[in-house]
């Protein structure tokens, strides 16, 4: 953190009283981690112990762990709270240690430069206030757990000044240099690697109002903002039955938590995994991936193993939707709370409607063409979209009465018209005497034995799915 820049954060840090207790120094964070042994006086921990105590502050303060890597990669790339020398690192600005601690009095100075679970704690309580802050926008409707919704707070940890700018003013081009873009990029390199991209904010010049000469900070303008692409939840609150689905194709399914360790076969995307317990780190404690490895088997139990939390999202099953027939004239069914449902016709934008707070929807669309295709997709929350359901219309119109030709004694052809395609039967009371199949357009012609003046001949025609029309009757002459 620079300082020039923090000084916004530390008055608001203040202003919470976000002062760091001797009580809370006195953490478990260490102890969370005690299965790589006792952190060494001016020794850095092995990245994986790194890696697993900042999971657990993070986690601790509810904060999306990949937000708390990518902060810490773009402080101090090498996850190092001493240098080689074993002397506590202090930047040219005066960043302390692992989490670059700048000009932030209310803490101990001492331990910053030498406890590393004392610096880590400290940078994600600076990190969590800057989330309290009212005066920084947010996603609506999303809440910590969502990563893009820590995009201002990330710039916060540096400082909302101008060369931090979403945009760049003058131009409105996207401002790749900004401390917060720097700190996504990790996330997408480091947590999803390369395999996922963050939402993007619809941002515009006149959201941010500052003087690119100054170095007050920016005024914000807009300070809610709606996302159309997806947004992700952190990845690290799986929990043991959780079903979620692979996000690349061919991953590497491994026998155990390590890129080292051979992969027992390729998972296609989409692939359905159940959880199966709490992550792990890598094997390899100087492994450099700042991922976990969740313990999981197939859906269909055969197979259990190991995949990174860099290609897991949670699974959305498909919508529920009512079976429906060319008389309704509604769509109904059900997909998650509060869901955007999509509806296509025959693979066509069609119809859209929002689901209730239980998930039930019901959208007007007319009566619809037997056989017609409807496919239903939602989006959710997060604005991923579910698999989709398709529905056919199914036919319950009877065929309209058939026609049928004068029949005399002597006739021994009967011919009329009726529904393409539909079975005409020809009676005699009960006896069958007769039966064609209509061409496309509806005509039909059937033999018969010649029936005695006064006989009583009834018709009827039933559809392929089965609707029988009424009956049309005919005196032999």
């Amino acid at each position: 953190m620079k300082r020039y820049l923090l000084k916004a954060g530390v008055l608001t840090c203040l202003t919470l009283g976000l002062f760091y207790e001797e009580a809370s120094a006195e953490s478990t964070l260490a102890s969370k981690c005690e299965a790589y042994g006792e952190i060494q006086p001016n020794q850095n921990p092995s990245f994986q112990h790194v890696n697993c105590l900042l999971t657990n502050a993070a986690l601790e303060a509810n904060i999306p762990p990949e937000v708390v890597k990518a902060v810490t990669t773009q402080e101090n790339g090498g996850w190092k709270q001493f240098d080689a020398n074993g002397k506590p690192i202090i930047s040219d600005d005066d960043g302390i240690g692992l989490m670059q601690i700048t000009n932030q009095p209310q803490y101990d100075q001492q331990k910053l430069q030498n406890d590393i679970s004392y610096n880590i704690e400290a940078g994600i309580e600076i990190l969590n206030g800057m989330y309290k802050r009212t005066d920084l926008p947010k996603i609506k409707g999303a809440d910590k757990q969502v990563i893009e919704n820590w995009y201002f707070p990330v710039m916060a940890y540096n400082g909302s000044k101008p060369v931090n700018s979403p945009l760049v003013q003058l131009t409105g081009a996207k401002n790749k240099n900004a401390y917060q873009e720097k700190v996504f990029h990790h996330i997408e390199n480091d947590s999803f690697l390369e395999n996922t991209s963050l939402g993007k904010f619809p941002f515009k010049t006149a959201d941010f109002e500052y003087d690119p000469t100054s170095n007050k900070n920016i005024a914000f303008r807009t300070m809610k903002y709606s996302l159309t692409d997806q947004i992700h939840p952190s990845a690290y609150f799986f929990k043991k039955g959780d079903k979620v689905v692979v996000t690349k194709n061919n991953a590497n399914f491994r026998l155990k938590p390590s890129t080292l360790a051979n992969s027992q076969t390729k998972l296609k995307e989409n692939t359905t995994l159940i959880i199966n317990g709490t992550f792990k780190y890598d094997l390899s404690a100087t492994s450099q991936n700042q991922f976990v490895w969740y313990p999981v088997q197939t859906a269909d139990k055969k197979l259990t193993g190991y995949i990174p939390s860099a290609y897991i999202t949670k699974k959305i099953d498909k919508p529920s939707v009512n079976t429906i027939d060319d008389n309704d004239t509604y769509l109904s069914g059900k997909a998650a709370a509060n869901a955007i449902i999509e509806i296509k016709r025959n693979n066509k934008k069609f119809k859209s409607t929002k689901a209730n707070a239980n998930g039930n929807f019901k959208v007007k669309i007319g009566v619809q063409k037997a056989g017609t295709s409807l496919t239903v997709t939602f989006k959710n929350e997060f604005n991923a979209t579910s698999p989709a359901k398709t529905v056919t219309v199914v036919d319950k119109t009877p065929p309209a009465t058939p026609t049928i030709s004068t029949i005399k004694k002597t006739t021994k052809t009967v011919t009329g018209k009726t529904e393409a395609y539909a079975t005409i039967q020809l009676k005699v009371k009960q006896k069958v005497i007769g039966s064609r199949k209509a061409d496309k357009s509806g005509k039909y012609t059937i033999k018969i034995t010649p029936q005695k003046s006064g006989t009583t001949v009834t018709a009827t025609a039933t559809d392929k799915a089965g609707n029988k029309s009424k009956p049309a009757t005919r005196t032999v002459q």
